[in-house]
């Protein structure tokens, strides 16, 4: 079965009295070169566990099935089971899990899933869950990559070497991981076909963080406190983010490290949250 034929998808959606969900984010593929890419991007082969989020029909869960030890897929929508039961009936190494994925227990799923595997990530996610659940999968040292379609503009976002006004996960995943867009995928290869272009985005765990910090929780403090007060300084986000500490302290650490007073938190590079790090780690 061709799942990503637009008369067969028709076909099948209407044998099973399917309906799309804005809600759900579901747009699925009808060019099947494009799931084909994105398995091959993805790199998996027979000693990777794939979690992938958001199946649909299965297009990209039948291309990684031929090429991973284990595929599990998770599903929010119930009147898809009944479909993904049919499309991949074919492939003995694929397990449909029903849930929501920002609910569900990602760490623990992967190692009761994929015992002896590698775990990786390989998905056509949502665009309303994209920055929840990379932040989830970011935090499971477990996952060796992730690679991922998902809103152009998002993919952009992430593959920032600066936060942004949206907050400071992209400085989180460039601490994490290795991330590049790879290729494009326009709109008509899509049913329906969403307003935007989508971008595959993978990203790789790093062996070794790209800056070096004194105190990594501190860091991420500092970085998630310098995100805290939108439109707001740098140093008066600190000063709300960390409480106890001399609002003229941060402000000095602030021009210790040549940045101007009136600075933003999306202004800074990770590099520079390092350097501020260790400034206000001297001004304690």
């Amino acid at each position: 079965m061709n799942l990503c034929d637009e008369l067969t998808i028709r076909m099948l959606l209407e044998r099973h009295d399917f309906h799309f969900s804005k809600s759900m984010g579901q747009n699925f593929l009808i060019d099947p070169q494009i799931p084909a890419d994105i398995a091959a991007a993805s790199q998996a082969d027979e000693t990777c566990g794939v979690l992938e989020i958001g199946p649909g029909i299965g297009p990209l869960t039948s291309e990684l099935a031929q090429r991973a030890g284990k595929v599990v897929s998770i599903e929010l929508d119930r009147a898809l089971l009944p479909i993904l039961a049919e499309t991949m009936a074919p492939y003995s190494n694929v397990e449909i899990v029903p849930g929501d994925v920002t609910r569900l227990d990602l760490k623990a799923l992967i190692g009761e899933k994929f015992a002896g595997l590698r775990p990786i990530v390989c998905a056509n996610l949502p665009y309303n869950i994209t920055t929840p659940v990379l932040t989830a999968l970011v935090d499971i040292p477990a996952i060796e990559s992730i690679t991922v379609l998902i809103q152009k503009e998002a993919a952009q976002r992430l593959t920032s070497a600066k936060g942004s006004a949206d907050g400071a996960f992209p400085l989180r995943l460039q601490y994490e991981m290795e991330s590049e867009c790879l290729f494009d995928v326009p709109p008509e290869k899509f049913l329906p076909a969403p307003k935007v272009t989508s971008t595959v985005l993978r990203c790789v765990r790093r062996k070794e963080p790209p800056v070096a910090v004194r105190d990594e929780a501190f860091f991420f403090r500092v970085i998630k406190g310098a995100f805290l007060l939108r439109r707001k300084t740098l140093s008066n986000s600190l000063s709300a983010a960390l409480p106890g500490w001399d609002k003229a302290a941060i402000a000095d650490a602030i021009a210790a490290c040549g940045l101007p007073a009136s600075v933003r938190g999306e202004a800074l590079t990770l590099t520079e949250f390092a350097a501020l790090t260790d400034a206000l780690a001297e001004r304690k």
